[in-house]
């Protein structure tokens, strides 16, 4: 490790684990959030699976740095906390926008989105934006299989017609029968 402290090698070590099995990381600026919205936020997390916890810009840099992620330093600067989902790419994207976007904070610097980090690639701020819009994995899921169920339906649907109609021809003709 770089030349810190042999009590901060530890957080070192614990981020530089989180940065590299980590599939989503949300790197966010907090200046003047109050203590019940950071309450608030931080059970959304929870809720969510993701870990979300206030980091030092030099160690965060130091890990990052060796985990060979090195786009980070130039938004290592203020406050900063970092949102991590080993399970999820989207959630810890998610849960920060759509709080953004609940408490109405898009145009303020309280909470801010500095940057991200998607199955160890960086992106930045208007991708963090665009992964957050993106509907859930299940959703994702379930349109996949519905489209692929599509044309199946509509085969079994077009068959069924000619096997009702053929039905409907021969209860006609012994309706026809039977009044003759």
């Amino acid at each position: 490790m770089a030349n810190i402290r042999p009590e901060k090698q530890a957080a070192v070590a614990g981020l530089k684990e989180q940065l590299s099995t980590a599939k989503g990381v949300v790197l966010t600026g907090y200046k003047g959030l109050t203590v019940a919205q950071d309450m608030k936020l931080r059970a959304k997390f929870r809720e969510a699976g993701v870990s979300y916890h206030v980091v030092k810009n030099t160690m965060l840099r130091i890990a990052a740095n060796e985990t060979g992620l090195e786009g980070l330093d130039p938004v290592l600067n203020g406050t900063t906390a970092i949102a991590v989902s080993a399970d999820d790419a989207v959630a810890p994207a998610k849960v920060i926008y759509d709080f953004i976007k609940e408490n109405k904070l898009e145009k303020t610097e309280v909470l801010t989105i500095k940057a991200g980090v998607v199955e160890g690639k960086i992106i930045g701020v208007d991708e963090v934006k665009a992964l957050a819009s993106l509907p859930s994995r299940e959703v994702l899921i379930a349109k996949v299989l519905g489209s692929m169920q599509a044309p199946i339906s509509g085969m079994v649907n077009v068959l069924q017609g000619t096997i009702r109609n053929m039905v409907y021809v021969l209860d006609a003709i012994r309706a026809q029968k039977e009044s003759a």
